[in-house]
C-alpha cells in the first residue's frame, strides 16, 4: 500500500469512547422508559454528531428529547473529560511506532477540546498537533460527507488519493470511502461486535483490520522500529 499520510478517526479508533458513550445513552433511555441496550444504541447512533445525532435519537424514541437529555449528556462528558477513557487496544503503541516523518492527522466528528483532552490522557497530543480537525469546527458538512477528510489531507499538503484512513464507524466509513482515500475499517474497539467488519466491507472500505497489528501489516509499518 503506497501512501504519503495517515488520517485517523478518533472515537472508537484511538479511544473506547464509542462503547462508553453508547452505553451511557442506552442507560439513560432505558431509565426514562425506552429500553435500550448498548448494542442497539450503537446500531442507531454510532458515528453521528450534532443535529444528525439528536435527530436519530428523536426518531428512535418517536418524539422530542426529554428535557434533561442535554444536562445528562453534559454531566457525562464532564466526567469522562476529567477521568479519561481507555485506549482502543494497541492504539498508543501503534501511533508511537509511526515514522516521525510520516504526516498524520485526526479527522473526527468530535470537538477539538474533546479530542485534545483525551489525547492528553493518552500522552499522544504531540504525536498529532497541530493537525487535529473537527467536523463540527473545520467544515460545513460533517460525516458521512467526506469534507473533514478532504480538509485534513489538504492541511497536510497531501493529495487525498495518497492517504490511508483508519475508520471504525459505518457513518465515518461512508465519508472516508467517498473521499477517494484508501480506507481501513478497524474492528478493534469494544463496540465492534460480530458482523461489524462485513458491514464496513459492504460500505466499500478497502481493508478490514481486527487489531492494530493488522493495520501495521496492511500499511507495512513495523511496530517498534519506526520504519516503513
Amino acid at each position: 500500500m503506497n501512501y504519503d499520510a495517515i488520517l485517523f478517526d478518533f472515537d472508537g479508533v484511538l479511544v473506547e469512547s464509542e462503547y462508553e458513550g453508547n452505553r451511557q445513552i442506552a442507560d439513560y433511555l432505558t431509565a426514562r422508559g425506552w429500553p435500550t441496550s448498548p448494542e442497539a444504541a450503537m446500531a442507531h447512533f454510532m458515528g453521528l454528531s450534532g443535529n444528525d445525532f439528536l435527530g436519530a435519537i428523536e426518531t428512535y424514541i418517536g418524539g422530542a428529547l426529554p428535557e434533561d437529555f442535554h444536562a445528562a449528556r453534559e454531566a457525562e462528558n464532564l466526567r469522562v473529560l476529567g477521568e479519561g477513557i481507555g485506549e482502543v487496544a494497541g492504539a498508543v503503541a501503534f501511533v508511537r511506532a509511526l515514522p516521525g516523518h510520516l504526516p498524520r492527522a485526526i479527522a473526527s466528528s468530535s470537538s477539538t477540546h474533546w479530542i485534545e483532552t483525551h489525547l492528553d490522557h493518552l500522552g499522544l497530543r504531540q504525536a498529532f498537533a497541530p493537525h487535529i480537525y473537527s467536523g463540527k469546527e473545520h467544515v460545513n458538512r460533517g460525516k458521512p460527507a467526506p469534507d473533514i477528510y478532504l480538509y485534513a489531507a489538504d492541511r497536510l499538503g497531501v493529495p487525498i488519493e495518497r492517504t490511508v484512513i483508519v475508520e471504525d464507524s459505518p457513518v465515518g466509513a461512508r465519508g472516508a470511502v467517498a473521499s477517494g482515500a484508501t480506507v481501513i475499517g478497524l474492528c478493534a474497539g469494544s463496540h465492534c461486535g460480530g458482523g461489524h467488519g462485513e458491514r464496513l466491507r459492504e460500505l466499500g472500505v478497502h481493508h478490514v483490520a481486527h487489531d492494530f497489528a493488522e493495520v501495521a501489516r496492511l500499511i507495512e509499518i513495523a511496530q517498534g522500529t519506526g520504519t516503513t
